[in-house]
């Protein structure tokens, strides 16, 4: 037995602009309830607005927080952890390829925190929700994380870039950290009714984070179409651990298949933030009968 969309909790993150709200269209459409996150209330509202007018979905909800702080980024997920279900988080939002170095209001470098420990954050903390999830359906839970082609090995001496700030190392070390905690959370998940898979959705879609340096190459609709079938596609109930490159699955930087490099990820993101990625194993008495 398959999970329709319309049967589907699904939270976006970053669903205010570009991708997040292209593919927030499509899923409201299909009757999906929809938590959508973005830092920005006014334009979280209008996007409520706008959809319900469209689409006649009125199982919509807007949640606010700025992921340059690591305490809205808690408080988020302490908020969603006490919804009902969960069926899919969607780890969307992210900052592309910066002028200028800047800093979060924590004091780290921001795409790394933005792109990389929001994602590893909302992934740990909202683990349980959606395992619990997972025990009631006909069908795995799903997390997917939208990351990039563009990838970087990380410098563990260096993570935070302080001795040599570079936008694209920033940004694609940022992706590459994404797609390594991807292959750490299927494994800890493999047995516990929630997929985890990556992708890189297309290049350089007409998205602001692109527009102001880069060519477009891609539609936008290229890009949702190929984040929506990780999200909805009965075939995939059961594909965890992926990198997929637009549609196809592909093998992404060697360091992301380094499992000492990706230890070291994962101790580096709980005394970064304060949450330990080990506390996310469910226990099996959670998940019911036959799990």
């Amino acid at each position: 037995m398959t999970i329709q969309p319309h049967d589907q909790t699904i939270l976006i993150t970053g669903a205010t602009d570009g991708l997040g709200r292209a593919l927030a269209h499509r899923l409201a459409a299909q009757g999906a309830t929809l938590i959508l996150h973005g830092r920005n209330p006014a334009k979280g509202q209008a996007l409520l607005a706008e959809l319900h007018d469209r689409t006649g979905n009125d199982r919509l909800t807007f949640e606010q927080a700025d992921f340059a702080s690591i305490d809205e980024i808690r408080a988020l997920a302490e908020r969603l952890a006490g919804r009902d279900r969960l069926d899919v988080l969607i780890n969307n939002a992210g900052i592309g390829v910066e002028t200028a170095p800047q800093r979060s209001a924590d004091g780290l470098e921001l795409t790394f925190q933005v792109d990389y420990l929001a994602t590893y954050m909302l992934s740990s903390l909202l683990t349980p929700l959606l395992a619990r999830t997972a025990a009631t359906s006909p069908a795995p839970a799903r997390i997917v994380n939208v990351s990039s082609a563009g990838q970087a090995p990380l410098d563990f001496d260096d993570v935070l870039l302080e001795r040599h700030w570079d936008g694209v190392q920033a940004y694609c070390q940022a992706k590459l950290a994404q797609i390594m905690l991807t292959f750490e959370h299927a494994e800890l998940l493999r047995d516990h009714g929630v997929t985890v898979n990556a992708l890189h959705p297309a290049s350089y879609m007409p998205t602001k984070i692109v527009t102001h340096l880069f060519t477009v190459q891609s539609t936008l609709e290229e890009g949702v179409a190929n984040t929506a079938r990780l999200v909805t596609d009965p075939a995939l109930a059961k594909v965890t651990g992926t990198y997929f490159n637009r549609a196809r699955p592909a093998r992404a930087h060697q360091q992301a298949y380094d499992t000492t490099a990706r230890t070291h990820l994962l101790e580096i993101s709980r005394r970064l933030t304060g949450v330990s990625f080990g506390t996310v194993r469910v226990s099996r008495h959670h998940l019911g009968p036959g799990a």
